[in-house]
């Protein structure tokens, strides 16, 4: 068994460990990390990022490591969040060039991606799901053992990835390339549509993925019955991923 943090005899943590896992605490880490660019993994970020398109149940399986050796499920490591907001840059820069937008437009399209799209969905989605979560969805019902609201953004954050992947970046490809989905052709409609469907079906997968594993590997989050029977309209269309 790997290491996990040893509780006193009532099943409350010790002092120590208690002020060592407040979330003031894991903030400060994750913060400071942020300005040592060299403390970033960025290498196993870019593992991260290749695995929530072909095998998401491993990237999820990193994150049940991470509880049993740091007493965490969210990342305590930015360099994924940097990468991210690097593809948000570029992706975002050539959705411009390719509709020929402004320097302007342009940087507001960045402006409305980054702080609207990314991270106000983001935290709306996240602080709804952490709220569902931890009020009636876990099996222990403990302060100590509650779904950090960290990793539920996490959570989004890898579902996020994948969409933006397909929107921002496979479609540049079919707008006055291969197929003009911005034109009045009934193949360019189903084309866009058909992009849009399978981006928002990657997001809702990793998306219930997220508090199914760690049910699935004795966690206490929620039932992995109840996300495997959401995800059944996924599984009968094909769309999901081992």
């Amino acid at each position: 068994m790997l290491p996990t943090t040893s509780p006193h005899s009532n099943g409350a943590l010790s002092p120590r460990d208690a002020a060592r896992h407040t979330a003031g605490a894991k903030r400060y880490k994750y913060l400071r990390r942020l300005l040592h660019v060299r403390q970033m993994d960025f290498d196993f970020a870019l593992w991260q990022m290749l695995y929530l398109f072909t095998s998401p149940q491993r990237v999820y399986r990193n994150f049940h490591y991470r509880k049993q050796t740091k007493d965490q499920w969210a990342r305590d490591d930015p360099a994924f969040l940097v990468l991210l907001s690097i593809w948000l840059c570029v992706s975002t820069i050539g959705f411009g060039l390719v509709l020929d937008m402004g320097i302007l437009e342009t940087l507001k399209l960045l402006l409305w991606v980054v702080f609207v799209d990314c991270i106000g969905v983001g935290l709306l989605i996240s602080t709804l799901m952490w709220l569902i979560v931890n009020k009636y969805l876990r099996k222990q019902p403990s302060r100590n053992f509650d779904v950090e609201w960290g990793y539920a953004f996490d959570v989004h954050l890898n579902a996020f990835y994948p969409l933006l992947v397909i929107l921002h970046f496979l479609q540049l490809f079919f707008i006055n390339h291969f197929v003009m989905i911005n034109s009045s052709w009934f193949v360019g409609y189903f084309v866009g549509n058909t992009l849009w469907l399978i981006a928002i079906g990657y997001y809702l997968y990793i998306t219930f993925l997220g508090p199914a594993f760690p049910e699935e590997h004795g966690g206490a989050a929620v039932p992995f019955r109840s996300a495997w029977l959401s995800l059944r309209p996924l599984h009968l269309s094909g769309l999901e991923l081992h």
